[in-house]
């Protein structure tokens, strides 16, 4: 069995094979031990049937973010299984492979990413112009956390060692307003 976290917007998500949960919570480092556990009672799976975890790295709230890697991170350690970083820009991918990623950031641009255009941030004119070159686009509604389970069974599969770190796109708050 596969467990994957998301922690990188409001809430938490949670998939173990097929089944998903949403958690609303605005205390994601409180509740993230104990609704994994839930969903695990729910699922009637234990910590010793996982074979790996997964995880999404962003982009997304920098805080949440961190957390579900440490604890993912942690898990796994003790569990003695992978981690495997997911981002959301592969999971839209995932199921849409022509289209142009664009998610709101909530700070006035967008995160964006297609096939042929690496993960950045665009202004919205900018985002309504490269649009245009793909077929489609997406990012306007949440991601499909299941479609996740397709890319992390693809990585266990390769010899490659993901490392497991956050995607930031831009400094963060702290960074920006940093003072010499």
């Amino acid at each position: 069995m596969i467990l994957i976290l998301n922690t990188s917007g409001n809430g938490l998500d949670f998939v173990l094979d097929e089944k998903y949960k949403h958690v609303d919570t605005e205390k994601q480092s409180i509740s993230l031990p104990i609704e994994t556990e839930r969903f695990l009672k729910e699922c009637d799976a234990k910590w010793s049937d996982l074979k790996a975890i997964g995880v999404v790295v962003g982009p997304g709230s920098f805080t949440g973010i961190r957390l579900g890697i440490a604890y993912a991170k942690g898990l796994a350690l003790g569990l003695n299984i992978p981690v495997v970083p997911v981002n959301a820009f592969e999971i839209y991918l995932q199921e849409t492979p022509d289209a142009f990623v664009a998610i709101d950031s909530g700070r006035g641009d967008f995160f964006v990413a297609a096939n042929g255009l690496e993960p950045c941030t665009m202004s919205i004119d900018e985002v309504e112009t490269k649009q245009m070159e793909w077929p489609r686009t997406v990012g306007h509604k949440p991601f499909n956390l299941n479609v996740a389970l397709t890319v992390i069974k693809r990585k266990l599969t390769t010899d490659i060692d993901e490392p497991v770190v956050p995607m930031y796109l831009r400094p963060s708050y702290a960074e920006q307003n940093k003072k010499c």
